[in-house]
């Protein structure tokens, strides 16, 4: 038994992180002595309904499958979809049948994820966006949810492993537990001491609602830490939220009043993409917690469309491997990937994986994925009203 309920890396890249069947269909073909050349696709949706979601979760996947003897061709990370496949493997089916469940967890989760933090950075996208949500998720789980933030824009995050494993810095300054540990009346002393004991690369943001009216301990900050204050942030929970937005004015006033202006306002706290639209012309950056963390994963299933070279499908899935494209006008196209595309389409699937071997190193750099998701928001007119 173990510490902790985490099925360990190995046993995803072994296989054993399967559903059973797989196992029992890899001992009927192994007795049948079949072992097919399929072309199998991981799609959510058939053909283009105009729904877009973000791809995430690539570079997982293909950790997963390089090795094995399979090609693999798939859309990068940061691209929007709405139909058709997100990725094509060809080669022996026994090669990669049980691997099915890890994969389509792998892109499952983190494309629903960054589909949801991708609503919250077109809502707010000149405000700075972190990622709270770590904590509503299970721990294994915190990593590939900060890095779909990051993928769909996110400026920031706040788990600390999770930032050890992507080769970024968390995010954070103080909760409101804090201000309890030194009681009622006391939160200057907990500003005070977060500004002795805290490295000072790590910005003076103080948290400005434990006990009182939020234009009290704003006010209070300002005059404990004086020019050392970078910025308040706003917590407030929704059942003494009241008006938020008039709250954030208030405080802006009264900052504004006393010659502090310069001083930021963050909010958090159980807020959306609806939230940030309408707050994001009074604040300037935003935790987001659950939307983003809890997010709905994509419903991507992989299903065989050709075997030995002839078509295949099961009732209501499309047979032959297909092609992806996004239109000169912004919109998602399904083909054949034996033919041409439309005219003036873009091509999105791209090789990834050739014979085991990767051959696209460059396809999961974070920074480009963000780029491409930001990009490809404004090219197809994601999350405007």
């Amino acid at each position: 038994m173990t510490d902790f309920d985490i099925v360990d890396a190995a046993a995803v890249r072994e296989g054993r992180a399967t559903d059973a069947y797989f196992e029992r269909t890899e001992a009927a073909l192994e007795h049948a002595g079949r072992n097919p050349r399929v072309v199998v696709e991981v799609t959510a949706d058939q053909f283009p309904d105009g729904d877009f979601e973000l791809f995430a979760g690539l570079k997982d996947a293909v950790a997963l499958l390089e090795g094995r003897t399979v090609d693999v061709d798939a859309i990068p990370e940061g691209r929007l979809f709405d139909g058709g496949p997100v990725m094509r493997i060809e080669g022996p089916y026994l090669a990669f049948a049980r691997l099915e469940t890890s994969l389509l967890g792998f892109l499952s989760h983190a494309s629903g994820i960054a589909t949801a933090a991708l609503d919250c950075r077109v809502a707010a996208p000149e405000s700075q966006v972190l990622s709270f949500g770590a904590r509503h998720v299970h721990p294994s789980m915190t990593a590939a949810v900060e890095r779909s933030a990051l993928l769909a824009g996110f400026d920031g995050f706040s788990h600390v492993a999770a930032g050890d494993l992507i080769g970024r810095e968390a995010s954070g300054t103080m909760p409101h537990a804090l201000a309890i540990c030194f009681g009622r009346g006391e939160q200057e002393a907990a500003w005070r001491a977060f500004d002795e004991a805290v490295d000072e690369s790590v910005p003076r943001i103080a948290l400005c609602d434990t006990y009182s009216d939020e234009v009290d301990e704003v006010l209070r900050a300002v005059e404990t830490l004086g020019d050392r204050l970078d910025g308040v942030r706003l917590d407030t929970t929704g059942s003494r939220r009241g008006d938020f937005r008039h709250i954030v004015r208030e405080v802006q006033w009264e900052l504004d009043v006393r010659g502090h202006a310069d001083i930021d306002v963050y909010v958090s706290g159980g807020l959306g993409p609806d939230d940030l639209r309408g707050l994001r012309d009074v604040v300037d950056g935003f935790g987001v917690g659950g939307y983003v963390s809890n997010a709905d994963p994509v419903d991507f299933a992989l299903d065989v469309v050709e075997v030995d070279g002839e078509p295949a499908a099961k009732r209501g899935k499309l047979s032959d491997a297909k092609d992806v494209y996004r239109t000169a006008d912004g919109a998602h196209a399904v083909g054949l990937a034996d033919r041409s595309g439309p005219e003036g389409a873009e091509s999105l699937m791209e090789p990834v994986i050739r014979d085991g071997d990767v051959v696209a190193d460059d396809a999961f750099d974070l920074d480009a994925a963000a780029e491409r998701a930001l990009a490809d928001a404004e090219a197809v007119g994601y999350g405007t009203e």
